[in-house]
């Protein structure tokens, strides 16, 4: 196991426009196509990963999570070293491994397509590595076996990949790497091309894995349920900037903006406009006629913040929505029923609205039905219109981003006085 470290890693990548073309027999110059990216453009080139800080603790699961083109998978590259550092520092057992060659990190890496020998048998497979280090075949025979065992792969040492079903395939890339003993293990989103049920059987899998093994995993997913099953603590990314760093159930329960409340929850969180008012010094939302009073942790935190009565969209997850005889009102168009729950599609003034209800064994099909929808005052997210950032913890990232950039200046600072 190894405590890695990474601090303010930026990753750039050249922008190369591409020249423009002629058509044949024309004079006309077709001009070339800027293909739209989400990331940003500067001088240097296409910022993939922007200012990324993370301290991952010995022994810990962190999970990478995030859309594709966020920037995940290129930080596990550049763990791995597969990927150079444009700027920052990388640091692996209290060393810092930027220069230093994949091969010399006590890494592994489990890769999505598993990345196996198709002419080399099972054993050789997950032997091949330790065979390279000319580690003594003893030895190797043991490493291989013991890695079997706990991967459940023992009986199918002797044959060849082609005669694997995905499942057992992937087993074998993670038998490879953990024959190694490594520091790190990599996973880079290694589940993706499994079916349903082989990801969730895979997922317990890694799960009773981690509890046999000693190492550190740094493992990168777009599945948020992978993210929050897997996960000591996830990392939620977007466009090459980290949004959120946290448990998985305080990402799920506190969003700290609202795309990370969207992502994070499945079916997503339902949004509306509203209004929050401060009455008596007491903070209340608002929509239409349906007014309610915040809890007393929320109303601590909106006090702290400092934060004045103003138009808001107040996020509501599914699950946490009530039917009754009081909120506002909606009309089913589509109910889907999920065995102990039913989904209610709904439309809401001119919004999609889902809500999750309870079966209880009497499931009742309610489309085209009128109902009124509400939720408590402890289990709602508000964000500014602003900038989309949770007005419960606003405060929290300005004083981050201030410690942020008296680092940057201090290291400035530091820099001119060795210069």
């Amino acid at each position: 196991m190894a405590e890695v470290i990474l601090k303010n890693i930026v990753k750039i990548y050249p922008y190369v426009e591409k020249k423009p073309k002629k058509k044949l027999f024309s004079k006309k110059v077709v001009e070339p196509v800027r293909r739209g990216v989400n990331l940003q453009l500067t001088d240097k080139g296409v910022v993939a990963v922007q200012n990324f800080n993370l301290t991952i603790a010995d022994g810990e699961f962190i999970v990478l999570v995030g859309p594709s083109g966020c920037g995940k998978s290129t930080t596990l590259r550049m763990v791995a070293g597969l990927e150079e550092i444009t700027e920052g520092e990388l640091y692996i057992d209290g060393k810092i491994v930027n220069s230093i060659e994949p091969k010399d990190r006590d890494i592994a890496m489990v890769f999505q397509n598993y990345a196996l020998y198709p002419h080399m048998t099972v054993y050789d497979n997950m032997a091949y590595s330790l065979k390279i280090k000319k580690t003594p075949k003893d030895e190797i025979d043991q490493k291989v076996r013991e890695a079997a065992e706990i991967l459940n792969i023992t009986d199918y040492l002797g044959r060849k990949p082609k005669n694997l079903s995905g499942g057992q395939r992937q087993r074998v890339a993670i038998g490879r790497a953990i024959v190694r003993n490594p520091k790190v293990l990599l996973m880079d989103e290694p589940l993706s091309n499994l079916d349903a049920k082989l990801r969730n059987q895979m997922r317990a899998e890694i799960i009773k894995l981690r509890s046999r093994i000693d190492t550190t995993f740094i493992y990168v997913t777009h599945d948020q349920v992978e993210a929050m099953t897997l996960g000591d603590r996830i990392v939620v990314m977007k466009d090459g900037y980290v949004q959120q760093i946290g448990t998985p159930q305080d990402v799920y329960d506190n969003p700290r903006n609202k795309f990370v409340s969207g992502f994070i929850g499945t079916p997503q969180m339902n949004y509306f406009d509203a209004d929050l008012l401060l009455e008596d010094d007491k903070y209340f939302v608002k929509i239409d006629d349906y007014k309610i009073e915040l809890s007393k942790e929320k109303q601590e935190r909106l006090k702290n913040n400092n934060i004045k009565p103003q138009l808001i969209t107040l996020g509501v997850r599914p699950d946490h929505m009530i039917v009754g005889e009081d909120g506002i009102e909606g009309v089913v168009e589509v109910s889907e029923l999920m065995g102990p729950s039913a989904h209610l599609h709904l439309k809401v003034k001119d919004s999609d609205v889902i809500v999750i209800i309870p079966t209880l064994g009497g499931y009742i099909n309610q489309v085209g039905q009128k109902i009124k929808l509400g939720f408590t005052g402890n289990l709602i997210n508000l964000f500014s219109k602003e900038n989309d950032k949770n007005l419960e913890y606003i405060l929290e990232d300005d004083y981050n981003l201030k410690i942020e950039a008296e680092e940057e200046k201090e290291d400035i600072e530091n820099q001119k006085v060795e210069e």
